[in-house]
């Protein structure tokens, strides 16, 4: 067991017995090593915090097995008439699986070229200085500022003029426009983080400025891509008001949209809606799995330089 030292020995004043008498040797707690009542306290405070973020989930899916329409209003009476009927229909007399293809499609689509794009503005930033390359990164900064009301006409038009509305490829763009900024500023502050020897490394041995960051750089940064990809994702999969605007076809409506369609003015089959909800959580789950490893590295790493 560690003692402490006495401070009279520490500082290396005589010693009398009468000192040592009064200076008993105590037991040091080194770090990492917590009383059973802090670890008890600890995991207590763990476990009551997992069940809060739980509750939610476990509350939609017990609403998802009832099978009529007001079941939540009364949802003691769900336990004895569970069924996956709810499941059944969303699956065979829906458009889920048009949803499905739609928000697949757009959402991989965004994070593709959403990505590309952050990844190369935020790379030229940090490592090019051309004229106007700060304020080019406050522009993109500024262009946060505006609420989806006010952009919601000009890109109308804008779509409308390219013969977008009601496709995927304009939706993409609508959504790139809203993530690239943030993400390029991510990027940005992440590849600050790498030395730029390993460039200057790259071009030694004959490397262009693009082979340096595709075969250098890019390996090192899977960190901060996977906490943009993550960000573009999980935007581009739950956005509704663009989506609903530009999407006329019930066919090509996203998830977020398609569960819109259970409710209406006088009606709500929340079943279905619940039983929605937890299909489309699948796919959301699945891509947080893929890439929890570099998330939470990418999203610390770009805090500091150096």
């Amino acid at each position: 067991m560690s003692t402490a030292t006495p401070p009279e020995i520490k500082s290396g004043r005589p010693v009398t017995p009468q000192v040592l008498a009064n200076s008993r040797l105590r037991p040091v707690r080194r770090r990492g090593n917590s009383s059973s009542t802090a670890r008890l306290v600890s995991h207590g405070i763990l476990i009551v915090a997992s069940l809060i973020a739980l509750f939610p989930v476990a509350w939609l899916v017990y609403l998802s097995l009832g099978p009529d329409k007001d079941d939540y209003l009364h949802p003691g009476g769900i336990w004895g008439k569970m069924s996956l009927t709810n499941y059944s229909f969303v699956l065979e007399h829906t458009q889920f699986f048009d949803w499905l293809l739609t928000t697949a499609v757009v959402t991989l689509g965004t994070t593709l070229i959403g990505v590309l794009i952050s990844a190369t503005t935020g790379y030229a930033v940090s490592r090019m200085r051309f004229p106007g390359y700060k304020k080019f990164m406050w522009v993109l900064l500024v262009t946060q500022m505006f609420p989806v009301a006010v952009l919601m006409v000009p890109m109308y038009q804008i779509l409308s003029d390219l013969q977008l509305i009601d496709t995927y490829l304009g939706l993409i763009l609508v959504y790139c426009s809203t993530v690239v900024p943030y993400c390029a500023w991510l990027m940005k502050g992440y590849f600050d983080t790498i030395p730029f020897e390993i460039d200057e490394a790259g071009r030694v041995d004959g490397l262009s400025p693009f082979g340096t960051f595709a075969r250098l750089i890019i390996p090192l940064a899977k960190p901060g891509l996977a906490v943009a990809a993550f960000y573009t994702f999980l935007t581009a999969f739950g956005e509704v008001a663009f989506a609903s605007t530009f999407m006329l076809s019930d066919t090509k409506y996203t998830f977020a949209v398609g569960l819109q369609t259970f409710v209406s003015e006088h009606d709500a089959q929340r079943n279905l809606m619940a039983a929605t909800a937890v299909l489309i959580a699948i796919p959301v789950s699945a891509f947080f799995y893929l890439v929890q490893k570099n998330l939470v590295t990418g999203l610390t790493a770009g805090g500091t330089k150096g």
